[in-house]
């Protein structure tokens, strides 16, 4: 089994998580409280600072109920590289506020999670050419 060091800025909130047997993703929780404006975005710290061990990736991303607090990852999800791990590098959630109401996220409220997995570093050739088929451009296969 994979290990990774992590390390919590305040210890009255609860070490990370995989909430299921079957969970994929280890929740993160909200270090402070946060008032966010519509159509504001705010960093949100999550408590931990981690070791992502060499060949892996840790990717930062809502959890499925988190629309239900008005909020959504700004970029979409995150990407954490391995060489983010000094002993003050905090994770923080770029929440953006998509309602029309001032969103309050409460100290302590699960809003995201950590999916780690392994990657490969590809060495980029430039060339002139690609040998495959074009298939008609970015999106062309439809919505159903």
């Amino acid at each position: 089994m994979l290990k990774i060091k992590i390390k919590r800025f305040d210890k009255s909130l609860p070490l990370p998580e995989y909430k299921t047997s079957g969970a994929v993703a280890f929740d993160l929780y909200s270090r402070t409280p946060s008032e966010i404006k519509p159509g504001e975005v705010v960093l949100i710290p999550l408590n931990i600072a981690i070791e992502i061990p060499k060949g892996y990736t840790g990717i930062l991303a809502n959890r499925s109920s988190t629309f239900k607090l008005g909020i959504t990852c700004a970029n979409g999800m995150g990407i954490g590289d391995n060489d983010f791990c000094g002993d003050n590098d905090e994770w923080c959630f770029p929440a953006l506020n998509y309602t029309e109401k001032t969103v309050i996220i409460e100290k302590g409220t699960r809003i995201a999670q950590i999916l780690i997995l392994p990657v490969e570093i590809a060495k980029l050739e430039e060339v002139d050419k690609l040998e495959g088929k074009d298939r008609g451009g970015f999106g062309t296969t439809g919505t159903k």
